[in-house]
């Protein structure tokens, strides 16, 4: 990246703050976990989703569901955040974000330290109950999986299901509050290729835009700047030139 393409996007970034912030699978990638759409290394280019995390396969092939859907997302489990997720986590210590919007279901910006963060896709430290909604951790789903309880249940005899959003469930009210915020400051986009709804309503809403992702998005000719870098090397040098 061009160090004066840097400072002005940094300079852009303090005069225009705080920032709303809306992370997509590239962030994490550098902690190991793979993207969705890659056409050769993406999960979704080994499994199709609608056959393995679908609200139907849930309810209709649960032996799929827990067997096959539940122990890919908990492959990732043990990931640990990286530079981007710190950077953010201490821009929003200083007030220079207002909080995170993410379609990451890994929990990375919560282990950061970041505290405003709305999982509009969920999370997998927990599940709860289909019928009385009691909230129990993941680790609760796993040893039932694993001893072959398949679906899971409560003790009241209901389903466990993770606390995820799968295809067909309808998105946690975080979303209402992330298009709320999304009309009040602006937008940076980190590692989102924005081509997933609901979530690439936000970038139409705001009122300036800044995009870093390594390939292009549909929204780019809309952004004041865009970045092509990875995440982590683009917010370091982003800090470093605020910073001066």
């Amino acid at each position: 990246m061009d160090e004066h393409l840097i400072r002005d996007v940094a300079r852009f970034f303090r005069e225009h703050a705080p920032w709303l912030v809306l992370t997509g699978a590239g962030i994490s990638t550098e902690s190991g976990i793979p993207d969705f759409r890659t056409p050769s290394s993406g999960l979704w280019a080994r499994y199709d989703p609608m056959e393995i995390l679908s609200r139907e396969v849930l309810f209709s092939k649960p032996e799929v569901f827990y067997g096959v859907g539940l122990k890919v997302l908990l492959s990732f489990h043990e990931a640990q955040p990286n530079e981007a997720h710190l950077v953010l986590a201490e821009w929003e210590r200083r007030g220079w974000i207002v909080g995170v919007v993410t379609q990451n279901i890994d929990s990375l910006h919560t282990k950061a330290g970041s505290k405003n963060v709305m999982e509009i896709h969920g999370h997998l430290r927990s599940g709860s109950c289909l019928r009385c909604g009691r909230s129990v951790p993941i680790e609760v789903l796993v040893e039932k999986t694993n001893q072959g309880e398949i679906p899971p249940r409560c003790e009241c005899g209901g389903i466990l299901r993770p606390d995820v959003v799968l295809f067909g469930d309808t998105l946690p009210p975080c979303f209402e509050e992330a298009v709320l915020l999304s009309h009040r400051y602006p937008l940076l986009v980190i590692g989102s290729s924005l081509q997933v709804s609901p979530a690439n309503f936000l970038p139409t809403y705001a009122p300036h835009l800044v995009i870093v992702n390594i390939g292009e998005t549909p929204f780019d000719n809309r952004a004041q700047w865009v970045l092509r870098e990875r995440a982590s090397v683009a917010l370091r040098r982003l800090h470093e030139a605020i910073e001066e």
